[in-house]
């Protein structure tokens, strides 16, 4: 029997189309506008509380020549999950761990929590809710490792709702970075979020990242499907 590379590379996509991934990569290129993107469907990423470092401060807090190590790959290309782990301590004391750091290190070091965490920490400063990398009248956090402790003057933040979206996801969607659209959730808690920021980039595949206080508001998980509403 011949082998027919584009007979698998269409089960392939077809097989993560299901499971509310992004199609596979083929030798034709990478086909990231699936039936689930026409339909303004996209996969659910929870976003549980962590952070991203300086290559200075995983130094300070993980030992002089400490490289971030992968502990598994997200979705978007080049990111993942580390092996590294902190506490943060809040200024009363309180403290809140283990807090996966994610890679790769970043020019500027940033906590993102969800407001749950805000209160298990005694925060009497409520970070504000802000895109990443926004730290505008953000407030800091002292960030502890096995070797050291860094504290933040700013950089802890509540991550705003967002859904990435590859160039051509967003195009075939009829939106562009930076737009503003609604999500409906279907499941047991049905609901309509309002206020989701497009973020569309060559480098990105459709997720949309919501913190934990939302996905456990609306009852979903990761994987789960949303479907995309431009206007109510």
């Amino acid at each position: 029997m011949q082998w027919d590379d584009s007979l698998v590379d269409r089960i392939v996509n077809a097989v993560m189309e299901r499971l509310g991934q992004p199609a596979a990569q083929s030798g034709s290129g990478e086909n990231l506008v699936t039936p689930d993107i026409r339909a303004g469907r996209v996969p659910v990423g929870v976003s549980a509380r962590h952070c991203h470092l300086t290559p200075e401060h995983v130094e300070i807090l993980f030992g002089a020549g400490t490289k971030l190590s992968v502990f598994k790959p997200l979705l978007q290309p080049g990111e993942f999950a580390s092996e590294q782990q902190v506490t943060l301590v809040g200024p009363t004391g309180k403290t809140l761990g283990p807090v996966r750091v994610l890679g790769p290190e970043r020019k500027a070091s940033q906590v993102e929590i969800s407001l749950t965490d805000c209160f298990a920490l005694g925060l009497k400063r409520i970070p504000p809710i802000r895109p990443s990398g926004d730290h505008r009248d953000a407030p800091g956090i002292t960030i502890v490792g096995p070797a050291g402790a860094v504290t933040l003057q700013t950089g802890l933040i509540r991550a705003n709702r967002h859904v990435h979206l590859h160039l051509s996801q967003a195009e075939a969607m009829g939106l562009k970075d930076n737009d503003t659209v609604h999500v409906r959730i279907e499941g047991e808690r049905p609901a309509v979020l309002l206020g989701v920021q497009v973020r569309a980039h060559k480098n990105f595949r459709a997720q949309l990242h919501l913190d934990t206080d939302d996905a456990n508001a609306v009852g979903v998980k990761s994987g789960d499907l949303a479907t995309l509403i431009k206007s109510l």
